[in-house]
């Protein structure tokens, strides 16, 4: 099974962030133009949430909110469960199906190494899955 670590190293190190002052507007905006669902929210250079797709459509849609005049801090998911990159891709699915979350933010030694989404471990998974699936039928079809 793959470290969250490997999968970093394929999937890549890249992370999306909006200052917690800035505005719910911008914050879909940006993930709309990077065309993910989740954003951290830092506060000078710190982990302070996490906003997504799902927070605006509860938070701020069916709460009669303006996205351009409320701030990322009012709809941010503020307790942010990080894990480490040596867990296994196994184990953070399920830690993510078991809280509920669809984005964990890796941290290595207290810094930032990356974020994966479940779709990203789900993925990783699959792939794993058909890759021994391909060798058990090599092996077989060779007795």
């Amino acid at each position: 099974m793959a470290s969250i670590r490997q999968l970093l190293a394929s999937k890549g190190h890249e992370v999306w962030s909006i200052e917690r002052e800035d505005t719910v507007y911008n914050a879909l905006k940006l993930m709309a133009e990077k065309n993910i669902g989740a954003l951290l929210v830092l506060d000078r250079g710190k982990i302070v949430g996490i906003v997504s797709e799902r927070d605006y459509a509860r938070k701020v849609i069916l709460r009669g909110k303006a996205s351009v005049k409320t701030p990322v801090s009012e709809i941010m998911t503020s307790d942010v469960v990080t894990v480490d990159p040596q867990m296994s891709v196994k184990k953070a699915l399920s830690l993510m199906t078991d809280r509920h979350i669809r984005h964990l933010p890796v941290l290595e030694e207290g810094e930032l190494a990356g974020i994966v989404s479940i779709g990203d471990l789900v993925k990783n998974i699959i792939a794993e899955q058909e890759l021994f699936i391909s060798q058990l039928q090599s092996y077989i079809a060779g007795m």
